[in-house]
């Protein structure tokens, strides 16, 4: 009877065992890994390293929509359009009639690279920062509030944007090259092509070409996505019962808003910058961020900035 008790006991004890196994983290169940993971050195590794998988990511499933995003910026520059306004999707319908469906997966690697670089460093400097910031207002027995948010976000978006600027670069020059006519093709074959091939014949700072822009729109686009997900979520999380699942896509569709209404107009200027390849007689079409901001409201419109707002907002959503 004793033994048959203690059988029981002991494999009641072991299906316990197995069962918290299953239904616990393997951080809070296995020494080595819990050891790994609470390490000081891959606790700051970790948000630099979830934010690049997590762009590489979104980048896979939304290149198509970057590339018909590029594409309508482009479209009609001078203000010497002919035909019909293009849209979203008469720019999708040239790109498979040009060629075929997977063209508009142009310039992947080099958006792979840039979200390796710069959404690593972006996600991983808010972190950062973020923690900084709420170390220090524990300490003075406050909260942290929205302008620290909003700190964080545009200091890690402008030194971010700063790093990821050639492989941005290299993006923009892919996927604009098929519109060029077919002798003018640089038909880059990867994102490291064309940095070598853009190094070697425009000089290695071509490559922080537009860069001006780049990190402006990037601290705009950290501005409205990282400090107002941040915002809407905590405001959520004290004013609703939803669920957490419910609050974060919440969070991220108003995120996701302003960060494509502050900037849209940036991505648009450093479009324009990053594409722009010198005459033969050396001149360039946009001088710099101010001289295309002019040029562009005065022979395309103000409202040419913020063309293709839907468009820019579904390629935004899914990163935020």
């Amino acid at each position: 009877m004793t033994s048959s008790s203690s059988s029981t006991s002991k494999a009641a004890e072991t299906a316990k065992t197995a069962t918290t196994a299953l239904t616990q983290p393997a951080s809070e169940t296995s020494p080595a890994v819990s050891s790994f993971l609470h390490h000081p050195y891959t606790r700051v590794a970790l948000p630099f390293l979830n934010g690049g998988l997590a762009g590489m990511a979104a980048t896979t499933c939304i290149q198509p929509i970057d590339m018909v995003k590029v594409r309508l910026q482009l479209a009609g520059e001078g203000g010497k359009s002919a035909g019909p306004r293009a849209t979203p999707i008469s720019v999708t319908r040239e790109i498979i009639a040009a060629g075929k469906f997977m063209d508009l997966y142009t310039g992947l690697s080099a958006g792979l690279l840039r979200q390796a670089v710069y959404t690593t460093a972006r996600l991983g400097f808010f972190d950062t920062f973020m923690g900084a910031l709420t170390t220090r207002a524990e300490q003075k027995g406050e909260k942290i509030g929205f302008a620290g948010r909003a700190t964080a976000g545009l200091s890690a978006g402008g030194l971010a944007a700063l790093i990821g600027n050639p492989a941005d670069l290299a993006l923009i020059r892919m996927q604009s090259d098929g519109l060029k006519a077919k002798e003018a093709r640089a038909n880059y074959t990867s994102v490291i092509d064309a940095l070598r091939r853009i190094s070697r014949s425009e000089g290695v700072y071509a490559l922080w070409k537009g860069a001006s822009p780049t990190v402006v729109r990037a601290m705009a686009l950290n501005f409205g996505q990282l400090a107002f997900f941040s915002e809407a979520k905590s405001q959520l999380k004290t004013r609703t019962d939803w669920g957490l699942r419910t609050q974060t896509l919440a969070a991220s569709a108003l995120a996701g808003f302003f960060a494509s209404f502050f900037s849209l107009p940036f991505d648009f200027v450093k479009t324009r910058l990053q594409k722009q390849t010198r005459a033969p007689d050396g001149s360039l079409p946009y001088k710099g961020m101010g001289h295309c901001f002019g040029t562009v409201a005065k022979e395309e419109g103000l409202l040419r900035f913020y063309r293709g707002f839907g468009t820019y907002y579904v390629r935004i959503a899914p990163h935020a």
